[in-house]
């Protein structure tokens, strides 16, 4: 650019705020768009600039009418202030017209733009020359001219576009600085500048390279490693892009520890092709031999493979976390699903058993330095730190499909480090523990085996021609080992060492609760053994809670019955028993309700056995059972309202309470196999009569439960069970109550004869001990097993002395219950009018004490009464509202008792479509429950609705079941059904 003369004079800068000074003094430019017209002709370089154009750059789409006469005035502003004393034609102009235009005329130097680009070429120069310091020293004096943001105070489109241009090159000759100091050993100077660079410039890549290259050669390697992943995680997050092939070769020669990189020079060159070669990293395959004879777990295994193939970067890294408890295949099924997914990760597979159940778990720490070392970096370059080391070993995994088999872990804090960070790689994690605080981890509760699967296990093992000729005796086998895999292998393993055993023989030995974990060891494969590792983890709050648990003989227990065995807050015993679920040392099948493996309860009650004084022992299971009796006498007392027996039962405890005798009930049923276990185990202990009369309380106060219909048999059972105790030891008040409740379950199946037998020794014992507890239910009960004999006579005067019983002692539910019931027995000796006075009377009673159990029993004798007398609708109506009442509560029993006499009335009442249907609902009912007698009874109502509706062949089908029926229980009724069965086969015939 040509001299003017004046140079020296002004001086101009656009590297920082628009600027301008007069023999160093500053020049007051004026407003920002005149600013803007003067960082626009600087720029332009002594070239014209057209009005529009500079229109265009200061206002844009926005400029205003008079845009033109405005520019000119700024313009002319700009000469004054320019050159306000210059001398009328003296000299050439700075701010000349050309044309219809204006360009600026500069001296030379004068400004700071021209300077930095002259300086900026020297330095090239320079170091194209090989004086790479005197290259370095043009570049920071070319980057000390910048003040500040470009074109700072200057608007329009024209100034935006321009300032980030100056800031892109003023960044494109810093990377160059930094290039050149790295070529001059000054990388340990220039990481600071370099981290503060990346900081503001996240994207750069070159900037990042320069940072990796320089941490390197510091010796930071791992450093250097995560700057390499937090840039792909960057620009994968911004961007959706990974690093260029530039950054990602740096990253790969860095894995490498490529020697070349720590000279001077290095970080711009790639390596020759061999050399790459040389350098690249080994594929790990570490995995333990897959197991030959793995059998089953197709679904699980499934969905494990699709887990792991899931590679989409939005989806992050699969991880699936399979827990259960010791024994259950975790490894097993993790080693056989790896295998299998070889194909989906072409760079390899790494494993560490993390022994998280051992004295001595393997620290992180350790399973990276063994995961590094078979990645191929050196031992003298592994970062010592955790986190160090798990930044080398994320950054190792990026860009690569490796998986993880991370096996008998601990917990989240020993896993986490170890897992990949990069998508294409994935993990699959083992642990007794249920990792719910592993984040993203997709969890596998793993079960036992199904039965055909263990069988299968079994067979495999043991040998196929075995299994199949003894196939009944396995299943019992597997059964025995709770079809938990590790006890399947050890015991198909010990047939398999042994021809001259036979299936079958193993059944005995596996039968005795006592020895079969015994029996479950073969070389160094133990049952207890691996239950013992669990056990061994627990603290000693988990470690009694797990021993005592063991002792009761139910199914499973809920959270208020394990509070009672534990003597602890229901809420503390919930917390406790969710860490042993979460430690898979128990099972959760429901919520509230807890449970053991067969034979890891066998493993837990061997453990009591040697931790507890048998004192406690004893004392655990009587909180039990108390808790238990203190519930079932609230259930009782809901479920009949005014009954005498729940305020006569000796209860030391406190249990559930109830809102409803809906609740009530429904607690009886859900805690059935519960209750009739405690009360079996209390019967049949060594020392039973410390807890016989609780447990025969028990079965009194279970009474409700009958009405289910649900547990007959255990009923049955268990009442046996505490007569044969009550009757050996000698005590009379647990004999009277299990009498009692025999003869309710005798009854219940039309056994009326042994029913009267106990219900007589019952009345007996009662009135010689002057006991109450069940008097004026047992009077009661004989009044209706005597008058269902048709002793209809007999059975009143029972019924007097129940009353006479109930208005001694002031129970009016007593009195309505007497009143009900004996309203048949009037009606069987032609007492029609006492019939029904008897069944509204005890009904009134009930509705006046707002007892909703007997009220619905009021309401089915009155609609039998009435039924019998022709007053059809009325009978209907009662029935229908006690049936309703019966469903609900689940007394299935009288449901179907209810739906038997609905059909009668309607036969009555010609409704035969209407009787059918409550027909079949009652025989559906009594099959389900199990109930013969009322099965009977429905086929009978069945067979004459279907012979009224001229179905004569169905019809004496039914009635032929129904007379089978009644002489198999020696009911009366079959001598009524023969006469209708011999004449219906006449008219078929």
């Amino acid at each position: 650019m040509a001299g003017h003369g004046i140079e020296g004079e002004l001086r101009f800068a656009v590297l920082g705020p628009v600027r301008a000074w007069r023999n160093g003094e500053e020049v007051d430019l004026g407003t920002p768009l005149q600013r803007s017209i003067l960082a626009m002709l600087l720029l332009r370089e002594g070239r014209a600039v057209t009005p529009t154009e500079m229109i265009d750059a200061v206002w844009g789409e926005e400029a205003p009418p008079r845009a033109l006469g405005a520019l000119r005035t700024y313009v002319s502003r700009l000469r004054t202030v320019l050159e306000p004393d210059r001398p009328a034609r003296s000299r050439p102009e700075l701010l000349t017209s050309v044309g219809r235009g204006y360009a600026l005329r500069l001296p030379d130097g004068a400004l700071d733009l021209t300077r930095f680009e002259k300086d900026i070429a020297d330095a090239e120069s320079a170091r194209k020359a090989g004086r790479a310091e005197e290259a370095a020293g043009l570049l920071r004096a070319a980057l000390a001219l910048f003040e500040g943001e470009p074109l700072a105070g200057a608007v329009g489109p024209y100034s935006e576009h321009q300032r980030d241009r100056l800031i892109e090159r003023r960044l494109s000759v810093v990377e160059t600085l930094m290039d050149v100091d790295l070529d001059l050993g000054n990388h340990a100077a220039i990481v600071s500048e370099l981290i503060a660079l990346t900081a503001d410039h996240p994207l750069r890549e070159r900037l990042r390279a320069q940072l990796m290259l320089a941490l390197y050669r510091c010796g930071r390697q791992g450093d250097a490693l995560a700057v390499f992943t937090e840039t792909r995680d960057a620009l994968v997050d911004e961007l959706g892009i990974d690093p260029g092939p530039e950054l990602a070769a740096l990253h790969k020669r860095i894995l490498a520890a490529d020697p070349t990189l720590a000279m001077p020079g290095g970080g711009d060159e790639s390596p020759p092709a061999d050399e790459e070669v040389v350098h690249e990293l080994p594929r790990p395959a570490q995995l333990p031999a897959a197991v030959n004879d793995f059998t089953g777990r197709k679904e699980v295994a499934g969905r494990l493979r699709t887990l792991l193939s899931a590679q989409s970067a939005s989806e992050g890294v699969p991880v699936a976390a399979i827990c259960g408890i010791g024994g259950v295949g975790k490894t097993a099924l993790a080693v056989h699903v790896a295998h299998t997914a070889d194909d989906l990760f072409p760079d390899g597979q790494l494993y560490a058993d993390l022994r998280g159940y051992s004295d001595e778990a393997t620290a992180p720490e350790s399973a990276l330095g063994a995961f590094l070392r078979a990645l191929g970096i050196p031992p003298d370059v592994i970062p010592d730190g955790l986190p160090e080391r798990s930044a080398l070993y994320r950054s190792l995994l990026a860009d690569r499909r490796i998986l993880v088999l991370l096996d008998n872990a601990r917990d989240t804090a020993q896993v986490s480090p170890l897992l990949p960070g990069s998508p294409g790689c994935a993990a699959i994690v083992t642990s007794r523990v249920k990792l719910a605080d592993l984040p993203s981890a997709r969890l596998i509760d793993l079960d036992v085996m199904e039965p055909d699967e263990a069988l299968t296990l079994f067979a495999a093992v043991a040998g196929p021609e075995r299994v199949t000729s003894e196939h009944s005796a396995a299943m019992d086998v597997v059964a025995a080992c709770g079809f938990l895999p590790l006890a399947v292998r050890i015991v198909a393993a010990r047939l398999a060492a042994r021809p001259a055993w036979t299936v079958a023989s193993l059944v005995p030995r596996l039968a005795d609760e006592q020895r079969r974990l015994d029996e479950l060891r073969v070389g160094n494969l133990a049952v207890d053994a691996t239950f013992a590792l669990g056990y061994g983890q627990l603290d000693p709050a988990q470690a009694r809670a797990f021993r005592l648990l063991s002792l009761p003989n139910g199914p499973d227990i809920s959270a208020g019955a394990a509070a009672a065995v534990l003597s602890m807050s229901t809420l503390d015993t919930e917390d406790l028993l969710e860490s042993l679920v979460d430690a898979s040392l128990l099972e959760a099948p429901a919520p509230g309700r807890y449970r053991f493996h067969d034979l890891l309860k066998l493993f837990a009650r061997r453990a009591l056995e040697q931790a507890e004084r048998p004192q406690a022992r004893t004392m655990a299971l009587r909180r039990l059972l108390g808790f238990y009796l203190a519930s079932a006498q609230s259930a009782h007392r809901l479920a009949y309202e005014g009954s005498m027996i729940s305020d006569n039962l000796v209860v030391v405890a406190s249990g559930r309470t109830f809102a409803t005798a809906d609740d009530a009930v429904a607690w009886l049923i859900a805690e059935g196999d519960a209750l009739f276990a405690a009360i079996n185990q209390a019967a049949t202990a060594s020392r039973a009569g410390e807890q016989l009369l609780p447990a025969a309380d028990l079965l009194v106060a279970m009474e409700p439960l009958l009405e289910s219909g649900t547990h007959t048999r255990e009923f049955d059972h268990a009442t046996k069970a505490v007569l044969a105790t009550a009757t050996r030891i000698g005590d009379p008040a647990c004999e009277l109550r299990a009498r009692y409740v025999l003869g309710r379950v005798l009854f219940a199946g039309n056994r009326l004869t042994e029913a009267e037998q106990h219900f007589r020794a019952v009345h007996e014992l009662s009135t010689a001990r002057g006991e109450k507890v069940v008097t004026g239910e047992v009077r009661n009960a004989l009044a209706v097993v005597v008058g269902r004999q048709r002793r209809h006579t007999e059975a009143l005067s029972w019924f007097e002395a129940a009353m006479e019983f109930y208005r001694e002692n002031g129970v009016p539910a007593g009195e309505a219950l007497v009143l009900s019931y004996s309203a048949r027995d009037h009606l069987g000796l032609g007492r029609a009018e006492d019939a029904i006075a008897a069944a509204e009377k005890g009904l009134a009673i009930f509705t006046e004490i707002g007892s909703g159990a007997g009220t619905a029993r009021a309401r089915y004798h009155l609609g039998i009464v009435l039924s019998r007398v022709g007053r059809l609708a009325e009978a209907v109506h009662h029935h229908a509202e006690c049936l309703s009442f019966f469903r609900s509560s689940k007394q299935r029993v009288w449901e179907q008792r209810v739906c038997s006499r609905l059909a009668e009335t309607f036969i009555t009442a010609e409704r035969y479509p209407d009787a059918v249907r409550h027909a079949e609902q009652a025989l559906m009912v009594s099959r389900e429950i199990g109930h013969p007698y009322g099965e009977a009874l429905s086929l009978t109502v069945l067979g004459k609705a279907l012979m009224a509706m001229g179905s004569k062949t169905r019809s004496l089908d039914c009635l032929r079941q129904a007379f089978d029926i009644f002489a198999r229980l020696g009911a009366p009724e079959a001598g009524d059904l023969r006469s209708l069965v011999e004449s219906a086969q006449v008219v078929e015939s």
